[in-house]
């Protein structure tokens, strides 16, 4: 029988020919169907023959040298391109491109779509409809931002069920941080004014802002109004004074500096931000690098255009060197913001010492950075020498069961790998249909659900942890065993020597106990694992015998059923709205008389009713 044939070798020049010079996305692929590389090019013809008639760099030629075939999709223009490649890059995760974490925890201000908008600060997907001014370098800028625009425009940033359910204006209202739009205090019209505004503000657009309150400031002294006047003068002195902030070499400006810092393997881009005139402060992110070495240029014009690849860029970025394709980026930006956007690399003045103390903090970090990934090293290999592993660990996986008395109990399932805890794979698993307080069936429960889903997804941990003895361990090989999963390495964390911390005891899955002691960098991970396990369950068991126990409440008044609790917590938008309501309100809400509201409130408030006011 003959031998199939190996694979030819990818011919780029050949596929160059036929490339058009329209600009788009490119996309590598390895013989084993893996994605290599994706690019975006101003020409895809120009960019993709650079691969194959030049001299290359060590990493790229490896990357080369792997290709088995190309894919590309061309675009109507560059900011298409740009788009495009930052959603292949987080969806296909190609093995040589630098990735910045997607973990959607930037802050943002969001200002509502609504009659009565109300700004508040905001992190994660955009579900709510509106406009989301950011992202902010950190929370401690948006809260100060925000500090000054209550006080500023006096908006509202009560949640709606809050706002439709006031008989009486709140505490903000009372020092002056709202206008109190949800007893109409305030006409629509002038709220609408605030609001626009507040938008002026959150641009950056400070002069133009400051020159329609003094227009309006001289129209209400001409119509005598002083009152009105002098609230305006006080917001155009504010305005004045904050934007006073926002110059650099005596130009106004919404900035951002970027430097990066790179050793070790390990690379740190640091942000340092200037909107609404003020300095909002740094923040630090950590780009995973690709196995090759990447060069500090590659890695900051990766940043650049998957940070501002999906979110308005200011209108000028200072970046600490020379980045590849940096007049496509900035067009890319240009076109995506509506407006110019200039990435600058050689500057003067204020933005030279603004780029040399982004350095400074960029180094700083990359520093601490390195120190915390060093401990976490250690600790790693320590544990692989602990359990007598093969290889250091990737994923690691801790079980722990929180209840009160079998009350609402919950089961944690929390996730580290090599650089620590992974949030986003948390799992907590409410846990129905046991008899309170068997600990066994709960994590018999837990680990059923959780290990069902990896048998389609096939994702398991290298170790399996569970905070108990050697019954719970017992729990989970019976567990993994009947759902024929192998490779497993399950450790039982229980509790040691007077219970004390750092003197836990190790039960391993054949048997053997170990005791490393409070000195044990292996059991200091552990311990870490362990606890956030504990604090992860802990957490959500509350949340759910709190909800339990509001729920019982209306529960147990006589005459609450089911419809009427329904009709109760949606009229209120909550057990809080409900109980901040007077008897005569709840006595507004379908199906419930004047005799059951006062039942109910009494019973909210623990108060004695009497019945025979009912009858």
């Amino acid at each position: 029988m003959n031998e199939p044939s190996p694979a030819a070798p990818f011919d780029g020049k050949a596929f160059v020919r036929q490339l058009t010079t329209a600009p788009g996305v490119y996309r590598m692929y390895a013989a084993d169907g893996s994605v290599l590389y994706v690019g975006k090019a101003a020409s895809l013809k120009k960019r993709v023959a650079n691969y194959f008639t030049k001299a290359l760099p060590h990493r790229t030629a490896t990357m080369v040298a792997q290709i088995a075939r190309m894919e590309v999709t061309a675009t109507r223009t560059p900011g298409e391109a740009l788009l495009l490649e930052n959603q292949l890059i987080k969806t296909l995760k190609p093995r040589f491109n630098v990735m910045l974490r997607d973990d959607k925890s930037y802050p943002f201000i969001l200002l509502t779509r609504e009659t009565f908008p109300r700004v508040a600060f905001h992190r994660g997907g955009r579900a709510v409809k509106g406009r989301y001014f950011g992202p902010y370098p950190s929370a401690g800028a948006v809260r100060e931002t925000l500090n000054v625009m209550h006080r500023l425009f006096r908006l509202r940033n009560c949640e709606d069920s809050v706002f439709r359910n006031r008989s009486r204006p709140c505490l903000q209202y009372q020092i002056g941080r709202c206008s109190g739009p949800c007893v109409g205090l305030v006409e629509q019209e002038d709220y609408a004014q605030d609001v626009h505004r507040a938008e002026l503000f959150l641009e950056g657009r400070g002069r133009e802002l400051g020159d329609e309150l003094t227009a309006a400031m001289e129209a209400a002294a001409a119509r005598l109004d002083f009152e009105a006047a002098a609230r305006l003068r006080d917001q155009l002195a504010t305005v004045r004074r904050i934007t006073a902030r926002q110059y650099v070499d005596g130009v106004e400006v919404e900035m951002d500096v970027l430097a990066i810092a790179m050793r070790e393997g390990r690379a740190c881009v640091l942000l340092l931000a200037f909107r609404n005139g003020m300095n909002q402060g740094t923040r630090s992110f950590f780009p995973k690098l690709s196995g090759m070495e990447s060069e500090p240029d590659e890695v900051l014009a990766a940043f650049v255009a998957q940070y501002y690849g999906e979110q308005r860029a200011p209108r000028e970025i200072v970046l600490d060197r020379a980045i590849p394709d940096q007049a496509l980026i900035e067009a890319a930006l240009t076109e995506q913001a509506g407006r110019r956007v200039e990435l600058k690399a050689s500057v003067r003045g204020d933005r030279a010492r603004y780029l040399d103390l982004a350095r400074q903090n960029a180094e700083l970090a990359l520093a601490s950075d390195l120190a915390s990934n060093a401990t976490q090293r250690m600790r790693m290999e320590a544990l692989q020498r602990l359990l007598e592993l093969e290889a250091m660990p990737r994923r690691m996986e801790c079980f722990d069961i929180s209840h009160t008395m079998g009350e609402a109990t919950v089961a944690s399932c929390v996730v580290f790998d090599a650089e620590g805890p992974v949030r986003s794979q948390y799992r907590r698993f409410n846990i129905a249909g046991i008899t309170g307080g068997d600990d066994y069936a709960a994590m018999r429960q837990a680990l059923e659900r959780r290990f069902r889903r990896a048998q389609d997804e096939g994702v398991v941990p290298d170790i399996l942890f569970i905070d108990g003895g050697a019954g719970q361990l017992a729990q989970a090989r019976a567990v993994l065993d009947g759902l024929g999963i192998e490779g497993v390495e399950i450790v039982g964390v229980a509790k040691g020597e007077a219970r004390r911390a750092g003197y836990e005891v190790l039960i391993r899955d054949d048997g053997r106990v170990l005791r490393p002691g409070p000195d044990s960098p292996a059991l200091q991970m552990i311990q870490q694992i362990r606890d956030e396990a504990h604090r992860f369950a802990i957490t959500g068991h509350r949340g759910r015998r709190q909800k339990t126990r509001e729920t019982s409440r209306l529960e147990d008044i006589p005459g609450i059923g089911p419809r009427r609790r329904a009709n109760l917590l949606k009229h209120f938008g909550g057990l809080t709205g409900l109980r901040n309501a007077g008897a005569e309100e709840i006595a507004e809400v379908e199906g419930v008389n004047a005799s059951l509201a006062r039942r109910i409130y009494a019973a909210l408030h623990g108060l004695e009713h009497s019945t025979d006011a009912d009858a």
